[in-house]
């Protein structure tokens, strides 16, 4: 969703910068996609994702599920809100994340506080988690990289075998239609989440190929619904309703209204929504990174009240607090 491509970080900042880059919403480069020498990628081990076109009602059914959009370098934001979550006793037994939303709801998924995840984003460097190469194929990173940093970070275990619940929501690439996974190969799952087009290549599994779930679910609360969640928390940290510049162009204000009007009918079927004003432009910038997180940690603040209010409706004067 912005403007230009991550810069490799000075030696002494790299520690900075693994899952800073890893958030940051690369534009395609002209003329790399076209070089594509690369074969396809397709994934067809025994662990492969199973893709779904509905997650099914699970049991017992998710009491609060935590629904975590797409947005790239706004993803920070959704640590923010884990820390406020977290903090309050408020503690989902099912997350579904789209994009980065997905990569963090991983992280989030296989145990790790907020906190730890928070230290993650400052470790390593921008090769750490992207393999970006001239023979990518239809893109200009293979990502590849990211599936293995995902993998090596969960302990390699499956989606179906995280310590918490995790829906991970990608794009058939053919028709566009959304599909989810909820089992296998948890770095294949992420990747695919996050195969922005363009930028990062296609993700063939078991010969079906997907792409970023924010083409079809940016924020994917019809799967929290279809899983049976009874409270649905969702996280939208996309640019707000209304922001586009004046002097925008045609094309990006057609890519902004598609955009809206997919996230649209998915907030409105949430329980409650988060929304932090992150601003119209995005970029892969340290300061940017902290400015979002902080962002969505004192949203996530002001609203606190108010969803702790909607909790007790729900299910009674803090029986939902794990505190």
């Amino acid at each position: 969703m912005s403007l230009d491509p991550p810069r490799s970080p000075p030696t002494r900042n790299r520690r900075r910068h693994a899952l800073a880059v890893l958030l940051s919403p690369f534009v395609a480069v002209p003329g790399l996609g076209a070089l594509g020498g690369c074969a396809a990628f397709d994934y067809n081990e025994a662990d492969a994702p199973r893709a779904l076109p509905s997650p099914p009602r699970l049991d017992p059914a998710p009491r609060i599920a935590l629904v975590l959009g797409s947005g790239g370098p706004r993803g920070y934001a959704h640590i923010g809100v884990l820390r406020v979550l977290e903090e309050a006793g408020i503690v989902p037994d099912l997350v579904v994340g789209s994009s980065v939303g997905a990569l963090i709801g991983a992280f989030w998924a296989s145990g790790l506080t907020a906190a730890q995840i928070d230290e993650l984003s400052l470790q390593g460097g921008p090769l750490t988690v992207f393999d970006p190469s001239p023979f990518a194929d239809r893109g200009w990173i293979h990502g590849r990289r990211l599936q293995d940093y995902v993998n090596a970070g969960l302990g390699g275990r499956r989606i179906e075998d995280l310590p918490r619940r995790l829906i991970v929501a990608a794009t058939r690439r053919e028709d566009k239609a959304g599909r989810f996974f909820m089992n296998g190969n948890t770095g294949v799952a992420v990747r695919a989440s996050g195969a922005m087009p363009g930028t990062i290549s296609p993700v063939g599994i078991a010969g079906v190929e997907y792409e970023d779930g924010d083409e079809a679910f940016p924020v994917p609360v019809s799967a929290a619904r279809a899983s049976g969640a009874q409270f649905v928390i969702a996280v939208d940290v996309s640019a707000r309703p209304g922001s586009t510049p004046p002097d925008a162009t045609d094309a990006l204000r057609e890519r902004d209204r598609r955009r809206r009007a997919r996230i649209d009918p998915e907030v409105a079927r949430a329980s409650f929504l988060l929304h932090p004003d992150l601003g119209y432009r995005a970029g892969p910038r340290h300061s940017y990174f902290v400015e979002a997180r902080a962002r969505g940690e004192a949203h996530a603040l002001e609203r606190l009240p108010a969803l702790q209010a909607a909790l007790d409706e729900r299910f009674g004067a803090r029986a939902w607090s794990r505190q």
